[in-house]
């Protein structure tokens, strides 16, 4: 895939005609992994952190559901472990998993300490929900469904008290700088100051996942799968690109944007029927409507066809209103500004886009291939989710590897990291003798190409077709050198898009949220292996590796 393997920066830099910024640690992204990240870090060094929109527009911020944590009486970190061992069917680093479980209750308490306000009944205890495949009540909630906007401002408003941090918004990291060093920084783009370069001694990337890669998602605009295609230009591994998680229940309103209606909200007690009414879940899995994430949206899909419909139902009327809008204040609302009367009314509900497993290969400290470089949070794949996410486990993710990937940079410091002083680095692209195409267009067609072709269901003449397709918008895209975020997002979606079609490819079985209709079997003789992707030359390198035990 020259066009694509080639392009190693995507726009000209000068280092003699920018303006520069020296840090000890550089982290991109501020949400949970990013923030806890930064904090964890500044107990070293100085560490600047980089959002491309405001600290608080994050997937974190946007979390409906809960925080997994083991703080019950009546539960367990083994079982806590098991449950997410067994959804994640047969690809979990169990190392990894054990870390985020054993770790997890501490980091809860350390953000309680911090401010964080999780749910409480009138005894002072947790209010813990429970959430499909899980084998305890052990999810914490906070305001009902605002989990994830709460840890965003507990972390957010630490991150603002710590002396060694500073936020930079509004700031677009186009590529990961990199020398014989390793990473040394980022080149970035501000709309007040243009293009600027960051230099770095260690650099976490926690840039978030891709769900607007597709046509129907819980993400915001914001996850476009740049942290992925900034490691990969750099030389990174990345790993697992064809595990997307869809989760299954998100408001159908025909012309509307499509948002999470929580787990949590079938955790209370709600059924799914289709739209004659009929429970079908025990049909698909003895857990009904618990069953896993990966179970659910594909006996979704299955029912809207088997029913020729565009959508099914979730059924809350059992509830009762006053303990249902207690409960999902948000949701509530949500219901209340599209019409539907939770008391009366049934919720259209269909899967979409919404977690990204895969991501950059990294240890249990979050440290990636390319020297001084870490990855945390969506954009790393740690191997704790496997072949599937156990509800609620990725804030938790967030918070353990978070804290490990800040401790790794800042011990790093001491251990003799790179200098982080500005470089004679320089980029000049040759120009570009294609036609340019139109890049809204491309962006919304490879939307619906992935949503198609890459989605719930795979089979190999849909994702060659996809790879091909990328291919083709990749010749016109990615050979030249544009201006605005906008503009590099597409490359990026581009750059992820195909990674994730190339992989879906190769692995020729169905394994949790991977479903391929030409292989429907789980395959472990051939297949308990993750696949591994990089820049290679001339070619695009794929390699497959044992699980670890």
């Amino acid at each position: 895939m020259p066009d694509f393997n080639g392009r190693r920066y995507l726009c000209n830099f000068d280092y003699r005609r920018l303006p520069h910024l020296v840090t000890d640690v550089l982290v991109i992204g501020t949400g949970v992994a990013g923030l806890r990240a930064a904090i964890e870090a500044a107990r070293y060094g100085q560490v600047l952190v980089l959002t491309k929109a405001t600290p608080l527009d994050s997937g974190t911020a946007m979390a409906q559901g809960g925080v997994a944590a083991v703080t019950a009486a009546d539960d367990t970190v083994e079982s806590h472990v098991e449950d997410t061992l067994r959804v994640g069917c047969g690809l979990c680093d169990v190392g990894a998993v054990r870390r985020i479980v054993q770790e997890g209750p501490e980091c809860v308490r350390e953000l309680i300490d911090w401010g964080a306000q999780f749910d409480r009944g009138d005894d002072g205890r947790f209010l813990l929900g429970l959430e499909g495949a899980h084998s305890h009540s052990r999810i914490l909630h906070a305001h009902g469904d605002s989990t994830g906007a709460e840890i965003a401002r507990t972390l957010h408003q630490k991150a603002a008290e710590t002396p060694n941090v500073l936020i930079f918004d509004n700031c677009f990291v186009i590529d990961l700088l990199t020398t014989e060093a390793g990473c040394v920084g980022a080149v970035t783009y501000n709309p007040r100051f243009g293009i600027q370069m960051f230099w770095a001694r260690q650099t976490i990337l926690a840039a978030g996942g891709v769900g607007k890669i597709y046509r129907e998602t819980t993400n915001a605009q914001l996850a476009t799968g740049d942290g992925h295609a900034l490691a990969f230009r750099a030389g990174a591994d990345l790993r697992a690109m064809e595990m997307v998680q869809f989760h299954p229940t998100t408001l159908y309103v025909a012309g509307a944007t499509r948002t999470l209606i929580s787990e949590a909200v079938r955790g209370e007690g709600a059924y799914l029927t289709d739209k004659n009414g009929e429970r079908f879940m025990r049909d698909y899995h003895p857990s009904g409507e618990l069953a896993p994430r990966d179970v659910v949206s594909h006996a979704i899909v299955q029912q809207m066809v088997k029913t020729h419909s565009t959508h099914v139902f979730l059924d809350v009327r059992h509830i009762g209103p006053t303990k249902f809008h207690k409960r999902f204040p948000y949701i509530s609302k949500l219901c209340e500004q599209f019409g539907v009367d939770i008391a009366t009314d049934l919720i259209p509900v269909r899967p979409a886009a919404h977690y990204m497993i895969g991501g950059v290969a990294v240890d249990l400290c979050g440290r990636t291939g390319v020297r001084n470089l870490l990855a945390v949070g969506e954009a790393a794949n740690t191997g704790v989710h496997g072949a599937n996410r156990l509800a609620s486990n990725s804030l938790l993710e967030g918070l353990v590897f978070g804290r490990e990937a800040g401790l790794a940079a800042g011990e790093a410091l001491n251990g003799g990291a790179s200098s982080g002083r500005p470089e004679a680095l320089t980029h000049e692209a040759p120009p570009s003798h294609r036609r340019e195409l139109d890049l809204p267009d491309v962006a919304n067609a490879l939307r619906s190409l992935m949503w198609r072709n890459v989605g719930i269901e795979r089979d190999a003449a849909r994702l060659t077709d996809a790879g091909d397709v990328i291919r083709f918008w990749g010749r016109y895209v990615m050979d030249k050198s544009f201006e605005s975020p906008a503009e590099w997002e597409v490359q990026n979606m581009l750059t992820t898009g195909l990674l994730m079609a190339l992989s879906a490819l190769e692995r020729e079985e169905s394994r949790g949220v991977h479903y391929r209709l030409d292989h429907p079997k789980r395959d472990d003789e051939c297949w308990r292996r993750a696949i591994r992707m990089r820049r290679g030359e001339p070619d695009l390198v794929v390699e497959t590796e044992p699980i670890p035990e």
